[in-house]
């Protein structure tokens, strides 16, 4: 495993180990008094249904990991030839060990390179090349395309872990507890908590928005839980930006209830929050770290995509069992088409021509033509889809199947299943790292495995 010498990955080395020495000092208990004994761990409170896939609501969409054959023990440690934080790489010593602390000039040149695969993904191979433990319980992880990826905890754990891509090294834990006054939010006096659940970057890589499930801490209402509706007067959340160049949190900003989904218009202008509870779409404009605009949607929002004409967005309604058509412009939105049971993410191709909606329910992935609105091919995944992943060129898919556990491949123009591997039990975040090519999928057990998508498939 290559361990990056560059200034920026010793500064982020060095910041991680600040970052996790304060997160070691800060007690939520104290803090807060202890977190209350009936809250919602990301639907609980929802009945579990593992027997047969579309039937009934199935799994809660974002239900704590289960036991049983594949569920990860963080305390195992990774499989045998894999590297992990803390494995023997850290000690490895390098013909460039003697400048690690040596700045360099900064140049682009020791930036990381996004980019096309060197060969189209569809005709490549998925190897496994790491496993991932350690204090993890990812529910989501996202690449930033410029060779950071963040993981977002299990929301009781309260933490985001940020990862080196190439060397695969952990850059940052970042704690949510915070003080809001120190951000210029008032009403919230002493540390509150979050709990996060996805986000996204900007094109730039430098900011990654998360959304907040639910805030602990004083002057925040109701806390949070899954099976909600807008009647229950869940309270508002918020999201944290975290910036990569100091790597730490630098705004906070007030959405709906029980945020999920995350998305930013191509333009950089807006970011886009699926608000569970409320069953709304937050517009928040990024200039003034301000929500502008509140769309409404239907029950239990969730995936987000928005077209290149950076007006025209897409929602699934996952409870509601509808996908969204949304104008960002006026705040109109309309049913597009009624599903099968639980539409739960959405990618777009870079074109916009065509849609990709993972229908947890079904256990099938469909591909939307935008100019006709209608289903032009599908396929089934595995057992329920959650989370899904474009390559940086297009022509291949990368799906989590949630009870089977499994990642499988899809090619995108004609829909085959290419590549299916098995995971720990619940695979529920999946991102693919334009730099490195690489597919990293988060186990809510406590794993990310990553997988190397270069190599030709054998024949």
């Amino acid at each position: 495993m290559r361990i990056r010498h560059e200034s920026v990955y010793v500064r982020r080395r060095r910041a991680a180990a600040g970052v996790v020495t304060v997160a070691a000092a800060v007690s939520l208990a104290a803090c807060l008094g202890g977190e209350p004994a009936e809250v919602g761990s990301d639907e609980e409170q929802v009945a579990v249904d593992t027997s047969a896939s579309g039937g009934g609501r199935g799994a809660p969409d974002d239900a704590p990991a289960t036991s049983g054959p594949g569920a990860a023990d963080p305390s195992e440690g990774p499989a045998e030839g894999t590297g992990t934080e803390g494995s023997e790489t850290d000690d490895v010593e390098t013909e460039n060990s003697e400048t690690e602390d040596v700045e360099t000039d900064g140049s682009e040149d020791d930036a990381p390179v996004a980019g096309p695969p060197p060969i189209p993904s569809q005709d490549s191979e998925m190897e496994r090349i790491d496993y991932l433990t350690g204090g993890i319980t990812p529910k989501s992880v996202v690449a930033s395309g410029h060779g950071m990826v963040i993981a977002n905890n299990m929301m009781y754990s309260h933490t985001s872990t940020v990862y080196d891509t190439t060397s695969r090294e952990v850059a940052a834990t970042l704690s949510d507890s915070v003080d809001l006054a120190e951000f210029g939010v008032e009403g919230h006096p002493g540390t509150s908590a979050g709990s996060p659940v996805e986000a996204a970057w900007t094109d730039d890589g430098r900011y990654a928005y998360v959304s907040q499930y639910t805030m602990y801490g004083q002057g925040f209402g109701r806390e949070g839980f899954d099976a909600c509706t807008p009647a229950d007067g869940v309270g508002a959340s918020y999201l944290y930006r975290f910036d990569a160049q100091e790597m730490a949190w630098d705004q906070m900003i007030e959405v709906g209830a029980v945020p999920k989904y995350v998305d930013i218009t191509p333009d950089q202008t807006r970011v886009l929050v699926s608000n569970w509870c409320d069953s709304t779409l937050s517009v928040v404009d990024i200039e003034s770290a301000t929500e502008v605009k509140v769309i409404p949607i239907a029950a239990a929002p969730r995936g987000i995509e928005v077209l290149p004409d950076n007006r025209t967005a897409y929602v699934a309604a996952m409870y509601a069992d509808q996908l969204f058509k949304v104008d960002l412009e006026t705040g109109a939105s309309e049913v597009m088409m009624t599903t099968a049971s639980k539409p739960r993410h959405l990618n777009l191709s870079d074109d916009g021509e065509y849609l990709f909606m993972a229908v947890s329910g079904a256990d099938t992935i469909y591909k939307i033509d935008t100019g006709t609105e209608q289903i032009v091919d599908q396929v089934v995944s595995g057992r329920e889809p959650r989370s899904m992943v474009l390559s940086s060129d297009g022509t291949a898919l990368y799906v989590v199947n949630y009870y089977e556990p499994s990642v499988a491949k899809i090619r995108t123009s004609d829909m085959e299943l290419l590549q299916k591997e098995p995971t720990d039990a619940n695979p529920i975040g999946i991102a693919y790292d334009a730099v490195t090519h690489t597919v990293w999928v988060a186990c809510y057990g406590g794993s990310i495995y990553v997988f190397d998508d270069t190599a030709p498939v054998a024949r």
